[in-house]
């Protein structure tokens, strides 16, 4: 300790986003200095998932130990406001517990999933000889055979590689993030990589103008966000979450015109970090982006945006709005119930009109972040049953999402894949592939037998009328049916006869194949033991 500042760092509490770190710089070395052989990009690859392991067994023993970890704290007598009659505690940036050791489990669950998913495309693409995907400096040797043109399309699989590990170290970083700067900064290191990741799909004007979209959203996001951040910092004096909601409360408690003045610019504050984090969930008015992003991006980046991106963006606004806002929730739970309701519907009606699978996934996408929203706006009235239904719904739209995204990597593959109509009869045809894709679309609709859907689809219906808002749970009932339009007819058209003169199979690649079974897994995992998600607040 020097100065009243703590230095020591608890590195077992960091030790999930530090294996990440590590294995990142191991593959960048790995890519740069290995000799040009065969099976360099799939080398990588493996490396990559040997550290997602890492990473996620020790979040599993973390959890399993119990506690809360904490570090890179500051103590009471270097500032903040504490709350009336208690002098204020200890504050940390870094805080392992329940809340973000499980985030930190479905991120790197999904993680595993989507580098499965990388080195299906990335293998695919060498087999079929494309110029879309290709491998790093590793595999480069025998480029006079494969030609100049083609080599120039590649994907460099280090660089592919090293940019997914950044993002997810910033999405395991950003649940256990108790202060505001850790939290843009987490936010911006899972953001940043994913620009690269779109846009290295080369010569692809698609990816490439997805990629600018991404690019220009998020910047508007970022600015947005900071401006609200610089708003609360001025108002409250610190960035830490804990003294950040106490400072508010004795601004609310203080008489006079500077008060009233205080509570103005601290609603400006909260629409302000609220719209920033709007953006990265694809919350309505700040949508328009998904469709189009997604349909460029790669598929494996597509199924990155959709779950791990999502799942870091509503872990901070969580974080923010219940711990640094806790105490402004009467202002800003009614504007996240209307949010939420223009959301789910927004995506519905503009899932019902799509006949392009990635399309009509970002759109379902946009509908499903209303209602992980929905519950939050009960957060007043029922704190613990609001985050834990939330929570759920985000564990199990997570793992029915990255089982929708491998097998539409698969048919892909196929002439048109891209439409619906490249799905007729693919349960025929492909019944592994076939019979995956409907369980997830079932579930996505909450029909049983999709069991892990219909759970939590009555998690969050149960939070939002116990909190005393029927109307919400009216417009979510009225979006599930609009929901089934699509999905059922979806997952009718996998059943449906294939047309005449089509009898070509779907290659189940072991990659992808894993990572079905990988979201499979989690989705049984949770159904099974949904206490797990519901317990997430302690």
């Amino acid at each position: 300790m020097t100065g009243g500042v703590i230095q020591s760092i608890d590195y077992a509490a960091v030790a999930a986003p530090l294996v990440l770190a590590l294995v990142a710089g191991l593959v960048l070395l790995l890519d740069a200095f290995l000799p040009a052989r065969p099976g360099g990009a799939r080398m990588l690859g493996l490396v990559t998932l040997g550290g997602l392991v890492a990473a996620l067994a020790v979040v599993a023993v973390q959890a399993a130990g119990g506690g809360t970890r904490r570090t890179f704290c500051v103590p009471a007598s270097l500032g903040g406001a504490p709350a009336p009659g208690r002098a204020a505690p200890a504050s940390c940036s870094f805080v392992a517990d329940r809340f973000s050791l499980l985030i930190a489990a479905v991120v790197l669950a999904a993680g595993v999933v989507v580098v499965l998913l990388s080195m299906t495309e990335i293998a695919a693409e060498r087999g079929g000889g494309s110029a879309k995907c290709g491998d790093g400096p590793a595999e480069r040797g025998g480029s006079a055979e494969r030609g100049g043109s083609a080599e120039r399309g590649r994907i460099p699989a280090g660089e592919w590689y090293f940019l997914l590990l950044a993002t997810l170290t910033g999405a395991v970083l950003l649940p256990a993030s108790r202060d505001l700067i850790m939290l843009v900064v987490s936010l911006e290191l899972v953001s940043l990589p994913v620009f690269a990741l779109t846009a290295l799909k080369r010569h692809d004007g698609r990816a490439a103008e997805a990629a600018l979209k991404l690019f220009l959203v998020s910047v508007v996001s970022t600015a947005v966000t900071l401006f609200g951040v610089s708003l609360l910092y001025g108002v409250t004096g610190s960035v830490h979450l804990d003294r950040i909601d106490a400072a508010l409360r004795a601004t609310g408690d203080t008489a006079g015109s500077t008060a009233g003045d205080m509570v103005r610019v601290t609603a400006v504050a909260i629409v302000l970090v609220a719209a920033g984090f709007a953006f990265k969930i694809a919350a309505v008015p700040f949508h328009f982006w998904a469709a189009d992003v997604y349909r460029g991006a790669p598929v494996p980046v597509a199924a990155l945006l959709s779950v791990v991106s999502k799942a870091s963006g509503f872990a901070g606004l969580i974080l923010l709005l219940t711990s640094a806002l806790l105490g402004r929730a009467a202002l800003w739970a009614p504007g996240v119930a209307v949010v939420a309701a223009l959301t789910m519907t927004a995506g519905n009606v503009l899932a019902m009109r799509q006949r392009a699978a990635v399309r009509l996934l970002a759109w379902s996408s946009v509908a499903q972040s209303g209602y992980i929203l929905a519950p939050l706006a009960v957060y007043a009235v029922a704190p613990r049953a609001a985050v834990g239904a939330s929570v759920a719904y985000l564990v199990f739209y997570a793992a029915m999402n990255l089982i929708a995204f491998a097998v539409v990597l698969l048919v892909a593959r196929l002439p048109e894949g891209q439409d619906l109509e490249a799905y007729r009869g693919l349960a025929l045809r492909s019944p592994a592939a076939g019979l995956s894709l409907a369980f997830a679309l079932v579930c996505l609709a909450g029909l049983p037998p999709g069991l892990a859907g219909l759970f939590a689809k009555i998690v969050v219906f149960r939070a939002v009328v116990d909190g005393g808002l029927g109307w919400l749970a009216l417009v979510m009932a009225a979006n599930t049916v609009a929901g089934l339009y699509y999905y059922i007819t979806w997952t009718a058209r996998l059943f449906a006869p294939p047309a005449a003169g089509e009898s070509r199979t779907v290659a189940t690649r072991t990659a992808a194949g894993v990572a079905v079974a990988v979201a499979l897994a989690v989705t049984v995992v949770f159904s099974v033991v949904p206490q797990v998600v519901l317990s997430v607040t302690g």
